[in-house]
Formats: C-alpha cells, sequence, structure tokens
C-alpha cells in the first residue's frame, strides 16, 4: 500500500532505528528561554547561542568554530527536526568534553518559517566564548574574509 508520512526516510523501520538511536534530551527546566542577543540582561545566563545566518555569515561561523580544533568536525550536521538542531543537539554538546557547533535548519517541514536563504548555526556558550576570543588572531583580520564582507555589504 501507499506510505503516509513526511517520507524524510526510505522505510519506517528505519525512522524506528534512527530513534533508537537519537541522544536522548531532557530540557533543563519547564521552560527554554529564547531571546534576542542585544536584549540580554545582566542575569541572563545564556547556555546556547543560536545564528539564523546566510551562507557568507554561516561559513565565518563555520571557519571560526574550527579554528582552535585539529579535527575536522568541529561542528556538525545531524539529521533530525529544526528544533532539534537549534536546541537538543546544541545543549547536549554543552555537556560534550569537545564541544562543537551545530548546522541546521535543514528539516524541509521547517524550512517555510525561516528565509529560504537561511541556515542555523547553534553553539554552547562556552564554545562561543572561546570563538569570540580567537576572533583577532584568526581569518577574520585577512583579505580573504574583508572580500566576503565587501560581498555581503553589497546586498
Amino acid at each position: 500500500g501507499k506510505l503516509e508520512g513526511e517520507r524524510y526516510k526510505k522505510t519506517p523501520e528505519l525512522v524506528k532505528e534512527m530513534m533508537k538511536h537519537s541522544p536522548v534530551f531532557r530540557a533543563p527546566g519547564r521552560f527554554v528561554v529564547f531571546k534576542r542577543w542585544d536584549r540580554l540582561e545582566d542575569d541572563d545566563n545564556p547556555e546556547v547561542v543560536i545564528f539564523f545566518a546566510m551562507p557568507d555569515v554561516l561559513s565565518g561561523l563555520f571557519t571560526l568554530a574550527n579554528f582552535d580544533e585539529f579535527e575536522p568536525d568541529g561542528v556538525f550536521t545531524p539529521m533530525g527536526a529544526g528544533c532539534g538542531t537549534i536546541v537538543q543537539y546544541p545543549y547536549l554538546e554543552k555537556d560534550s568534553k569537545r564541544q562543537r557547533g551545530v548546522i541546521g535548519m535543514f528539516d524541509v517541514s521547517a524550512r517555510p518559517f525561516v528565509p529560504e536563504d537561511v541556515l542555523t548555526f547553534a553553539v554552547p556558550m562556552e564554545k562561543f566564548v572561546g570563538m569570540i576570543e580567537n576572533m583577532d588572531e584568526s581569518f577574520l583580520i585577512t583579505e580573504s574574509w574583508r572580500t566576503v564582507q565587501k560581498r555581503r555589504n553589497r546586498e
């Protein structure tokens, strides 16, 4: 018969197997608060930072997240729901010995709710602080990045 559903995996069995191997996420509290960076207050304590970014910005975040890594996967892209890539996986990375960034919002069901040229980059706050500390000695001070910035400024 005809299969119903989203059809993001070839078979229902494959979905069940994927779900068995998906990491368990327990919300840190009754609510998870999302707040824009420019609206943070002194008593806020963000645990994860989420960027909704166009490809050029995403490439910068990706490169900066890998700047102090010798392994090639300082950023990863898990298959999953859009919310999983901005909440579940970044929160799980927060407790990892080697925190990584998460590129997301590839979920076809979530795509209509973000601009067509935007994906997400989410990272635990501790990793993000390290990224900020590395900025002044990274590619961000190079002519290559200035060229990318000029293109972004023209858009």
